[in-house]
């Protein structure tokens, strides 16, 4: 979906990974080992054929449950939990979107506009799962399920308590919140969500960019900045199945440019959530 970072960067085939393959090889020699066919195997573990298939294939990231039954099925010796321990793949997560979501775990501060969907961090699963089921092409089960956990697990990030605790800001179209996204009640519950997270995170800064803004410096689309323990600032824009790091002095200094235009653009804080409360106050 976005995110991969906002809204819809979060899916997309992963790409194969050493440890993917290795682990599909594995799966692969035990399951015939045990004289199965695929077909076999997904009617004794529950899941479909797709999915293990791209399992053996090393394209899909095995679910801690699926080991535990493939363990037990296979009757592994205990080497399908040692191989998935040396898993290196983030499950849910674009392949493009990976590297900025290592980068975000130790950031200072990270800045994200979004004039697309609800950035992942401030999403609710319902809102997540509706942005993942609707656009083409539409998810397996498992997908979705590894969408959502990865988005939902990245939220971690805005607790107060990590040390230091990372400065957010956030600018986010009014029109984004406006589109009711999922229906009604989606909506209800991403507004009280986000009312909640702007309330209890006093690390969180939360600005709407109101519907009619006659000059507006993000018109060249999403983008996100993040600054390093070591105080050195990246880049991140993404569109359509893709994504990219921006590590270039002069590009982040015209991004930055930008960021800091849209805040004083945007409404205050305060204002923000007050038309947050408003918003959600006429559902």
């Amino acid at each position: 979906m976005t995110d991969g970072a906002g809204g819809q960067s979060g899916g997309g085939e992963p790409e194969v990974s050493d440890s993917l393959r290795t682990f599909g090889e594995v799966l692969k020699a035990f399951r015939r080992r045990a004289g199965l066919t695929q077909e076999e195997f997904a009617e004794r573990s529950g899941y479909s054929v797709q999915t293990i298939a791209k399992i053996e294939q090393g394209r899909r990231f095995p679910q801690p449950e699926f080991v535990e039954q493939a363990e037990e099925i296979l009757d592994a010796f205990g080497a399908l939990r040692g191989a998935a321990r040396h898993l290196s793949r983030q499950p849910g997560l674009a392949s493009w979107f990976r590297q900025w979501a290592r980068f975000e775990v130790t950031a200072v501060s990270l800045y994200t506009y979004e004039c697309r969907v609800a950035p992942g961090l401030l999403q609710t699963e319902a809102y997540a799962r509706a942005v993942s089921l609707s656009v083409p092409p539409l998810p397996d089960e498992d997908e979705l399920t590894e969408r959502i956990a990865a988005r939902l697990d990245r939220q971690n990030l805005l607790a107060t308590t990590r040390k230091p605790p990372t400065a957010f800001s956030f600018i986010v179209e009014q029109a984004v919140l406006e589109r009711h996204t999922g229906g009604e009640e989606v909506t209800r519950e991403l507004f009280d969500h986000l009312v909640e997270v702007v309330e209890r995170h006093w690390n969180v800064e939360f600005q709407l960019m109101p519907l009619r803004q006659t000059v507006h410096a993000g018109l060249d689309g999403p983008m996100q900045l993040m600054e390093t323990p070591t105080n050195r600032w990246y880049g991140y824009s993404e569109g359509q199945e893709n994504g990219r790091l921006i590590t270039g002095p002069k590009e982040i200094s015209r991004l930055q440019q930008r960021y800091a235009k849209m805040r004083s653009q945007a409404l205050t804080p305060e204002d923000s959530l007050g038309l947050l409360k408003r918003m959600r106050g006429a559902l």
